[in-house]
């Protein structure tokens, strides 16, 4: 099986690791928005306390420590191995347990298909080569009942402009190639690739960005930045 990853993405991530933490750096947008993430995931999966969670692509570990500080189980897999190396150093800094670990979601699913009550796959989408088999293993992980989100970006006119252009080369939000426009992915399609999975769709919300006032917030607006949520049936069990 061809592996499910672009090496040059990841020697992206690999790049930055040792910044993930750094509220100025390159991931100065996560740090901003992972209130909001949270607030998204707690809103549309219900309390964390005593959730088992899987965080695709946890990165530097913002949302994956942020969940276990909320209570939940969290387990945290990424390809990028400076990454996962820079998380598993800052929650033991931080006393907050999370399992990191460098491995594929892909081959996850041959030890712990079924395990999970939520997976949560962030800003991960648009950087694999396959979404649609990333979100097919996610949905392999979890238990019947269980919830998945994502988030991506959209694809089009405006997305180009504001996610690609805006963010990468004009407000210097991203660095530059970050992003490949090709690579988003519009709600249409992810809706597609969750009923494929046997994920019903719950809910899509757009995220958007204010470069006035420097502000995010969550809305109707999905033109550009998005979640995702969706459910994995009971009858699937």
């Amino acid at each position: 099986m061809t592996p499910n990853v672009d090496q040059n993405e990841i020697a992206k991530f690999d790049a930055m690791a040792q910044r993930w933490w750094d509220p100025e750096g390159e991931c100065k947008p996560l740090h901003e928005i992972n209130p909001l993430r949270l607030g998204y995931i707690e809103q549309h999966t219900g309390s964390l306390n005593g959730q088992t969670v899987l965080d695709v692509g946890c990165g530097g570990g913002l949302l994956s420590e942020a969940m276990a500080r909320r209570g939940a189980t969290v387990t945290g897999i990424d390809l990028s191995r400076e990454a996962v190396g820079v998380a598993d150093l800052h929650a033991l800094e931080a006393e907050v347990t999370v399992d990191y670990r460098v491995e594929d979601v892909e081959a996850l699913v041959e030890q712990e298909a079924g395990r999970y009550d939520t997976v949560t796959c962030l800003e991960v989408l648009e950087h694999v080569p396959d979404p649609a088999a990333t979100v097919a293993a996610c949905a392999r992980l979890l238990k019947p009942g269980g919830s998945l989100v994502v988030s991506t970006i959209n694809r089009n006119a405006k997305s180009w402009l504001f996610a690609k252009v805006g963010a990468e080369y004009v407000l210097n939000l991203l660095p530059r190639g970050t992003h490949e426009w090709k690579r988003f992915i519009r709600p249409s399609e992810m809706d597609r690739h969750f009923r494929h999975a046997g994920i019903e769709t719950r809910d899509t919300t757009g995220l958007t960005y204010n470069p006035v006032t420097g502000q995010y917030r969550l809305g109707r607006d999905i033109d550009v930045n998005y979640f995702m949520h969706g459910i994995k049936p009971e009858a699937d069990a």
